[in-house]
């Protein structure tokens, strides 16, 4: 009888030379992906765990690279939370949408507080700002007012500070 052989083996990787100057690189370990997206930018711990899993990182993994960052200080949720706070105000969000905004961060309400209380600047001079950097001239115009409070109210300002700034006269200073 005769003997079979095998078939050889279907290996395209080992059968083909690899490209010359490329090597592939090695799997990143899930703290290395996490370390990766935080040199970045700060991520709130939620964010990062989710990031990671929708990576291919399974969630336990995930999970404890999102714990061994915040305990090696490459994550902190106040310091994320102070910085976005900064960053949105700067951009001419109000605290109304801001706040909700770091609540879809799973911070709780003291981390929440904390980073509100943490901005140094003026609120209402931000919407003051906005108004005379959009609707230039609009102070007498009430269309124009009624326009600058509604972006005002959907860039989260309250209505005390849209008030204020509706009203605002540039030509006051």
């Amino acid at each position: 009888m005769h003997e079979i052989e095998p078939p050889p083996a279907d290996d395209a990787d080992a059968a083909a030379p690899a490209a010359p100057g490329k090597r592939r690189r090695p799997e990143l370990t899930p703290q290395q992906r996490a370390l990766g997206l935080l040199v970045r930018r700060e991520h709130s711990r939620k964010e990062l765990a989710r990031k990671l899993t929708s990576r291919g990182v399974q969630t336990e993994d995930a999970q404890a690279a999102v714990d061994r960052m915040t305990a090696e200080g490459w994550q902190d949720d106040a310091r994320f939370a102070e910085q976005l706070v900064r960053s949105r105000a700067n951009n001419g969000y109000g605290p109304l949408r801001i706040r909700a905004e770091l609540g879809t961060h799973g911070l709780d309400r003291e981390a929440v507080a904390a980073a509100m209380d943490s901005y140094d600047g003026d609120w209402g001079e931000n919407a003051r700002d906005l108004v005379r950097r959009r609707f230039p001239g609009g102070a007498d115009d009430p269309a124009l007012r009624r326009k600058a409070a509604d972006f005002l109210i959907r860039r989260g300002f309250s209505g005390d500070q849209v008030r204020a700034a509706a009203r605002f006269d540039p030509d006051e200073d």
